[in-house]
């Protein structure tokens, strides 16, 4: 649980409450924490949700969207483009069931792989322990960091190109955005220390939940790569890079592309959607060009059944309309919902 923070609570309430009374329905948050609430309709129904998570998704569906190596399994057997990988399990969890996979053979499958590999947790959100290791002593620390928290971790290629998220509902594409990793811009007078802190300040000041910290090793690590440190000072207008993937959680920028998409990508994101037994979902995309040209060469990197929207809000009035239309929408279908 998060404790109560009015600067950090989840996006889903705060907005439900503002939309609720458009249709004569009422929300009721729970005070203490702030994370789950009730929605109490006009016709008596009532809904749930908790964190992004709201009462719309149906409970198998979900479940299999949360757990990526079996959400890659289905996603490839249905003949989508994933990207290829396998599961390896924490040193308990491989004596519990009696498996091989530990973290010994992780590591010798990302040697046949070839390095770099993406090392992630297998039910993990908001980029949290996502990394690109180059070697041994990487690769164990970054696996035992997931392991820390998550029983399972996925070993995958590194795989290059534009980051995209699709949001679809019922059909539709909603909104879609491209995300690119947490970043500075040098001023030519203040060290990467100080950039970041005062970015991690932004985000504070814009009421932007970000899970990274100026502490985590990630930011030393690709600075080690890229042959700086913390006390390097970048020239004015130069970008660094400071974490491998995207998620707009962990510190990542977002670029609005609804008015953009090819419809061939819409069309691949609502089928993906329908056939993941979901209404609601975040399509992620790597995709080797625009997403504004017809499908070639892309992968599906997940599907995600409670995608958070609080970041992409944030962005501007137009998405901020965007996300708040999609979630009147919700309210009205789960009004209706007979089960």
């Amino acid at each position: 649980m998060v404790m109560k923070n009015k600067k950090t609570l989840p996006l889903l309430g705060k907005i439900l409450q503002k939309l609720a009374p458009q249709i004569g329905a009422k929300v009721v948050i729970e005070p203490d924490w702030q994370i789950a609430g009730q929605i109490i309709f006009k016709n008596g129904r009532k809904r749930y949700f908790r964190y992004s998570s709201l009462d719309l998704n149906p409970l198998g569906a979900t479940e299999i969207a949360k757990d990526k190596d079996y959400a890659n399994f289905f996603m490839k057997k249905m003949g989508y483009p994933t990207i290829p990988g396998r599961a390896f399990f924490s040193p308990a969890w491989s004596r519990a069931i009696k498996s091989s996979r530990n973290i010994e053979a992780a590591y010798r499958y990302a040697g046949r792989i070839g390095w770099p590999v993406m090392v992630k947790p297998n039910s993990g959100s908001q980029g949290r322990g996502v990394a690109k290791v180059r070697g041994r002593q990487e690769f164990y620390r970054a696996l035992r960091t997931i392991f820390s928290e998550d029983r399972v971790a996925l070993v995958q290629p590194v795989i290059e190109g534009q980051d995209y998220r699709l949001v679809v509902l019922d059909g539709r594409v909603i909104s879609a955005y491209r995300r690119t990793p947490f970043s500075v811009v040098g001023d030519g007078i203040s060290s990467l220390d100080k950039l970041i802190k005062n970015k991690l300040r932004l985000f504070h000041v814009l009421e932007r939940p970000a899970t990274i910290k100026s502490d985590d090793s990630r930011l030393a690590n690709n600075l080690k790569k890229q042959g700086l440190t913390g006390r390097s000072i970048p020239a004015r207008g130069e970008k660094i890079f400071l974490l491998d993937n995207a998620n707009l959680s962990c510190g990542g920028d977002s670029a609005d592309v609804t008015d953009e998409i090819h419809s061939g990508f819409k069309k691949i994101a609502i089928q993906l959607t329908k056939d993941m037994g979901l209404r609601l979902s975040g399509v992620d995309l790597m995709i080797d060009g625009e997403i504004a040209a017809a499908p070639k060469k892309y992968r599906v990197i997940e599907i995600n059944a409670a995608p958070g929207l609080d970041h992409y809000v944030r962005t501007g009035r137009a998405q901020e309309k965007i996300v708040e239309k999609m979630y009147l929408q919700i309210l009205k279908a789960l009004e209706k919902e007979v089960r």
